[in-house]
């Protein structure tokens, strides 16, 4: 089948030709018969030297697809900028929760320093008594602390 991001057969982009079922070859239909005939040569030459024109117009869909998505997406996502000084809380893990204080227990942890940056979605923290925490965090699990 077509995908529909590159509106080809992955088959037909490898392979240069669309796939024959066994079926149509063991019982003649009307494309397999029209596959076989000897004035199809020619068709087949053209086919071969367009195949570079199908394989780039593919790759130009599917980047036109995946720049559709990221830009859908974008669009929801909420940027949260936070830079180096801030205070944020640390969401805490399911394996971090103390069993004993059940569902009524504290989601976050903190208020942590952010020292440094080490992307743009990656931060290293500091508690405040200025201890530096031993892993990365990333801003998916930080949440701004106003005081």
């Amino acid at each position: 089948m077509p995908k529909t991001s590159i509106g080809e057969t992955p088959y037909s982009l490898v392979y240069e030709t669309d796939a024959v079922i066994l079926v149509e070859v063991g019982e003649p239909s009307l494309r397999y018969y029209r596959e076989s005939d000897p004035q199809n040569d020619n068709s087949k030459m053209q086919e071969l030297d367009e195949v570079e024109e199908r394989r780039d117009m593919a790759y130009v869909r599917m980047v036109a697809q995946k720049k559709q998505a990221k830009r859908y997406y974008n669009k929801k996502a909420k940027m949260r900028p936070l830079k180096d000084g801030d205070y944020v809380l640390k969401a805490k893990t399911q394996a971090s929760k103390d069993s004993r204080e059940g569902k009524q227990g504290k989601n976050w942890d903190g208020p942590y320093k952010i020292t440094a940056t080490e992307n743009k979605w990656s931060f290293i923290l500091e508690t405040m008594e200025g201890k530096r925490l031993p892993n990365n965090w990333n801003i998916t699990h930080l949440k701004y602390f106003n005081f």
